[in-house]
């Protein structure tokens, strides 16, 4: 059995697609394309696409500019929140820099008070997001979405008629489809490529400005994957993990790492970067097509919500599909929404799917490398 070592150039290109966005955000905007940054899976990139801006994510993982951020910000605050508004406020992230507009959420109490803050040097639009996902939620965050829209509109003096929202819808769905279709190459047993490399191919997706040829790129790669998994090129088989909690990457691959260094493979990753972002879809042919778009978007398992239902349903399908072996749960310090969710995911993986779960509780640090590859490597151990 011949095993992967080194991606092909296509895998390298979407691995450093960050990278590389860095200097493209500034020819995008340097070519009349307004720039929209965000911070969470609940923006509806379709507002953006309709409105014919480019659409990024904003950089939040790393501790670099923590330091700054605490001369604002509380010291025992989430290093997601201070990490984003330390790289806004120091202008060390290119993305913010070259945003036209920053759409800000009220997911949690840090980052709403955050953006408050952020609001005083940048144009921040914050939408209000219920913290349920009842009827009553939904008709509440449609007059959000409603409103955003409205002024996306006025800010880059454009119409976004129902048509336009409707052709992004069909696009957005798309390069949704092509992630799903990517991240399901890790459903074979043996995996044909790491965790850690699927994992970038994902993430180096979300920096791809050029989003009418995402769909196509994607599939391309998922089709080069399958292509030489069936001349035999694929990884050692391995305990099979699921990862679950905070939004990882950055420094807190590590995480990933840690796994894949004492003996696993990351088969799929559930949270923002993961299956979040790409397992529901907005229904195309609803009469009401905005309505459609905000069901899709509060429908999404965060732990922000209120019962959070609709987590356990989708971790719960991952662990079937993919055959996972156990359920590694990463948690950022202070991140209060996760870490007390924690108890009832256990309790679900071990009670209902009968498998293994550890939570890990990281920052944005290196100090804990050591203690995370001696708790992770017991759990694998156990397997």
């Amino acid at each position: 059995m011949e095993l992967i070592k080194n991606l092909p150039a296509v895998f390298e290109e979407f691995a450093d697609a960050r990278k590389n966005a860095f200097i493209n955000v500034k020819n995008v905007k340097e070519s009349g394309m307004p720039v929209i940054g965000s911070y969470c899976t609940y923006f509806p990139t379709e507002i953006a696409t309709a409105a014919g801006a480019a659409s990024v994510s904003l950089c939040s993982t790393s501790g670099e500019t923590i330091p700054d951020a605490e001369k604002d910000l509380p010291a025992n605050l989430c290093p997601l929140i201070k990490s984003s508004y330390g790289f806004a406020k120091t202008d060390k992230c290119p993305f913010f820099y070259f945003s036209d507009l920053v759409v800000g959420e009220t997911t949690c109490d840090g980052k709403k008070k955050m953006y408050e803050l952020m609001s005083e040097f940048k144009d921040v639009f914050i939408m209000e997001l219920p913290n349920s996902q009842k009827e009553t939620a939904l008709a509440f965050y449609k007059t959000e979405v409603l409103r955003m829209k409205e002024y996306v509109e006025k800010k880059f003096g454009v119409e976004i008629t129902d048509e336009k929202i409707r052709a992004a819808v069909k696009l957005e769905n798309e390069i949704r489809l092509a992630k799903k279709r990517l991240a399901e190459v890790m459903k074979h047993t043996p995996t044909p490529v790491t965790g850690l490399n699927m994992f970038k191919l994902l993430y180096g997706s979300t920096f791809k400005f050029d989003r009418a040829a995402l769909p196509a790129e994607l599939n391309g790669i998922a089709d080069k994957i399958e292509e030489e998994y069936a001349a035999g090129k694929m990884e050692e088989k391995k305990p099979r993990i699921i990862i679950t909690g905070c939004p990882i990457g950055g420094v807190t691959e590590k995480v990933i790492e840690a796994v894949e260094n004492n003996g696993g493979v990351v088969v799929g990753f559930e949270n923002c970067v993961g299956a979040k972002l790409y397992e529901n879809l907005v229904d195309e042919k609803a009469d009401d097509i905005w309505l459609a778009l905000t069901k899709r978007y509060l429908d999404i398992g965060c732990s922000v919500m209120t019962p959070n239902m609709n987590r356990p349903v989708l971790l719960g399908k991952m662990i079937d599909e993919y055959q996972a072996d156990g359920v590694l749960e990463m948690t950022l310090q202070t991140c209060h929404t996760y870490n007390i969710e924690h108890k009832k995911i256990e309790a679900f993986c071990r009670d209902q799917k009968k498998k293994p779960y550890l939570m890990v509780e990281t920052d944005y640090s290196t100090a804990d490398i050591a203690q995370l590859n001696t708790r992770i490597a017991a759990f694998i151990e156990m397997m």
